[in-house]
C-alpha cells in the first residue's frame, strides 16, 4: 500500500473509526479534513440489504438534490424539430436528432444526460451498446424519455440525479461539492437517504441499510450511523 501523506495521517488521525457519525457531523468533519486544491465531489455510498440479481429487490430512482450537485451537467435533447426552442429555452447544451445519432454513432458521448422523447427512442435502440455501458440511454422510469421535454431538461440541471443499486447491493451517489456549506451537503445526503428509505422493496428482509459512508474524491470516509438515517 502507498504511504499515506502527512495531510491524509493528519485527516485520518480526525475521524474516530469506532463512531457512528449523524449526517449533519459527517458534513462537517468531511469539509475539515479534505485537503485538496480543487473543488472535490462529495459522495455517498450505502450499502443495501437487498440482492440485485432478483427484480424484485432492485433499488433505482431519481432524487432532486434541493442544492444540486454542484457539477455543470452537459445535457443532449435529442427531439424533433417542434421541440428544439423548447430544449434550448429550458437550458440544453445540445439540441437536435439526426446529427447527435450520427456522432454518437462515430463515438462521440461528450455528455452527462440525454434527454429524449418517445417517438424518438426507436432510433436510439440501436446505439444501445455505445449509451448503455455509459449511462446515456435514456428511460422513462428517470424522466428523460417524455413529451415534456423542458421540464425533464429543467430537473436534470437543477440537480436531478438518478441512482441504482450496483450488482454487489451498494447505491453510490454524487450529492454536492466540498466548497458547499455543509448544511447544503448534509441537507442533500438527507434527500438522498429519505429517497432511499421510501424506496425499501417489500421483499428485502432484515436490516436494509447495512453501511453508509460519506467521503470526498481525495478524502478517507465518514461512516454514518445508519439508524440515525
Amino acid at each position: 500500500m502507498a504511504k499515506l501523506t502527512k495531510k491524509q495521517k493528519e485527516a485520518n488521525a480526525k475521524i474516530d473509526k469506532n463512531k457512528l457519525y449523524s449526517v449533519d457531523e459527517a458534513s462537517v468533519l468531511l469539509k475539515e479534513i479534505t485537503n485538496v486544491k480543487f473543488d472535490a465531489s462529495v459522495d455517498l455510498a450505502v450499502r443495501l440489504g437487498v440482492d440485485p440479481r432478483k427484480a424484485n429487490q432492485m433499488v433505482r430512482g431519481v432524487v432532486t438534490l434541493p442544492h444540486g450537485t454542484g457539477k455543470e451537467v452537459k445535457v443532449l435533447a435529442l427531439v424533433t424539430p417542434d421541440k428544439e426552442a423548447e430544449a434550448k429555452e429550458a437550458g440544453a447544451d445540445f439540441v437536435g436528432l439526426d446529427e447527435y445519432l450520427d456522432k454518437i454513432k462515430g463515438g462521440w458521448t461528450d455528455v452527462d444526460v440525454i434527454v429524449t422523447m418517445p417517438s424518438v427512442m426507436g432510433k436510439l435502440g440501436p446505439l444501445g451498446r455505445i449509451l448503455g455501458p455509459r449511462g446515456l440511454m435514456p428511460n422513462p422510469k428517470t424522466g428523460t424519455v417524455t413529451m415534456d421535454v423542458a421540464k425533464a431538461v429543467a430537473d436534470v440541471k437543477g440537480g436531478k440525479i438518478d441512482f441504482k443499486v450496483d450488482k454487489t447491493g451498494i447505491v453510490h451517489a454524487a450529492i454536492g461539492k466540498v466548497s458547499f456549506t455543509a448544511d447544503k451537503i448534509a441537507e442533500n445526503a438527507k434527500e438522498l437517504l429519505d429517497t432511499l428509505n421510501k424506496l425499501k422493496p417489500a421483499a428485502s428482509k432484515g436490516v436494509y441499510m447495512k453501511s453508509v459512508y460519506m467521503s470526498s474524491t481525495m478524502s478517507p470516509s465518514v461512516q454514518l450511523d445508519p439508524k440515525a438515517v
